[in-house]
């Protein structure tokens, strides 16, 4: 139990000597290794701050015939992420009776708040996640290629990375398409008021989604940076290196049993002489 203790303790030692030995070196981020995880870095704040920062609206105009005079009135109904949209009532002017309906009991329909918040949230645990690996390339340099464990580590993250990019900008892409259904001309055929004879709807404006479209653009990206850097990441790692190696050991194994036979031929002759 003892010599255990102590190996653990002694272990425990020299990583606080290693960790202890913080020192800036910027080559890394010369290297492929470092230089995309970098653009990772970028890309994953582009991808959050474009959907997660998102606000809009859309209007509808309605009018109560008969004539002779109808005049339209705007009924808005604002939503933003996370895009539960079932929970976006709509409103009419201030202190405006609009043709006798309680337009704050209608609301959008749909709630795609599941598909944004899993994007958002895994864009905001890469981005802390490329902050501490450029931390570990830049500061603790030799520690990352002394070690055969954290390189490992960064592999596996980055495949599983490139993974989740797919599956949670391609969920996000198919969400931003239903929301755009149901924020647009659809609007006018689904509210249970506009089918009324007395109430005549006609679709307004939605506000422009293209940040929407641009954080699923930065979502792909990071998917190809991310699978792009695998390779560089797998090179550090101990299953890249034995490829290196092997060449060279395998030489020498050949020359230590060819000096071995020549050896044992060597003393027969020498007994004959």
């Amino acid at each position: 139990m003892a010599p255990n203790v102590y190996l653990v303790r002694q272990r425990i030692s020299r990583l606080g000597q290693r960790m202890s030995g913080f020192q800036i070196n910027l080559n890394p981020l010369k290297e492929p290794l470092g230089f995309i995880k970098v653009l990772e870095w970028l890309a994953s704040i582009f991808a959050f701050a474009t959907c997660g920062g998102f606000k809009g609206q859309t209007e509808i105009q309605v009018s109560c015939p008969p004539p002779p005079v109808t005049e339209n009135k705007t009924v808005t109904a604002v939503f933003g992420y996370p895009f539960r949209l079932n929970e976006a009532s709509f409103q009419p002017p201030p202190g405006v009776n609009v043709c006798d309906v309680n337009w704050k009991s209608f609301v959008l329909i749909g709630d795609y708040s599941s598909s944004a918040q899993f994007y958002v949230t895994f864009a905001v645990f890469v981005f802390l996640y490329c902050i501490a690996a450029l931390l570990l390339y830049v500061g603790y340099t030799s520690l990352y290629l002394d070690s055969r464990k954290l390189p490992m580590i960064d592999f596996v993250v980055t495949l599983v990375a490139t993974f989740l990019w797919l599956v949670s900008t391609s969920a996000w892409a198919k969400a931003l398409t239903d929301i755009k259904i149901a924020t647009g001309h659809s609007i006018v055929q689904e509210l249970l008021p506009c089918k009324k004879k007395e109430v005549l709807c006609y679709f307004g404006s939605v506000t422009s989604m293209g940040s929407l479209n641009v954080s699923v653009i930065f979502g792909f990206l990071n998917m190809i940076l991310w699978g792009g850097n695998a390779w560089f990441v797998y090179k550090e790692t101990s299953l890249h290196s034995p490829s290196n190696t092997s060449a060279p050991h395998s030489q020498g194994a050949l020359n230590d049993l060819a000096s071995e036979l020549m050896g044992r031929l060597y003393d027969p002759i020498r007994v004959l002489r």
